[in-house]
């Protein structure tokens, strides 16, 4: 009877062990002694973070809308059978940019390079990539990220997907 008593003690410490390593390794040590202790962990501040830099821009600004010519690439696929296959991709967006902030001027100037790194990147996705509302916001996030890459200014605050179609 021991035996066993000692044994389920054991297995049961190797467990919590188990569970709390896979905790810390998964989420890191700030955010998962955060999430045991209920205090706020860096966790919160990057969720706050990234909700305050998806926020629409502040009315005070000076905000330009420049659309985009619509944009059809192939991306890849598998089917049911996991045959790999190709699909079309069309998507129109718009470009939100700040027109008082510095650099501004270089966004209407490079909007074709900003078009073609659009396209560069939407090649290389799968149709998993675009899938779900999680995969919305990342598609956003680096399509934004190119335009502020390519204009060479921070003007850019947010990319608009009017038409999003895979065929």
């Amino acid at each position: 009877m021991k035996k066993k008593l000692v044994s389920v003690a054991l297995i049961s410490v190797v467990g919590v062990v188990a569970l709390v390593g896979g905790l810390v390794a998964a989420m890191g040590f700030d955010d998962a002694l955060a999430l045991v202790t209920g205090g706020k962990g860096g966790a919160e501040e990057v969720a706050a973070a990234e909700v305050h830099k998806a926020a629409p821009p502040e009315m005070g600004k000076t905000i330009m809308i420049t659309p985009f010519q619509e944009i059809i690439v192939n991306i890849s696929a598998t089917t049911a059978t996991g045959r790999q296959t190709t699909r079309f991709l069309k998507l129109n967006t718009a470009l939100v940019y700040d027109e008082a902030a510095e650099g501004a001027k270089h966004v209407e100037e490079r909007k074709p390079f900003v078009r073609d790194a659009f396209q560069d990147y939407l090649r290389q996705l799968s149709e998993r990539d675009v899938q779900g509302s999680a995969s919305l916001a990342i598609l956003k996030a680096e399509l934004l990220r190119r335009a502020r890459t390519v204009s060479g200014t921070d003007a850019p605050q947010e990319i608009l997907i009017s038409d999003l179609i895979v065929q």
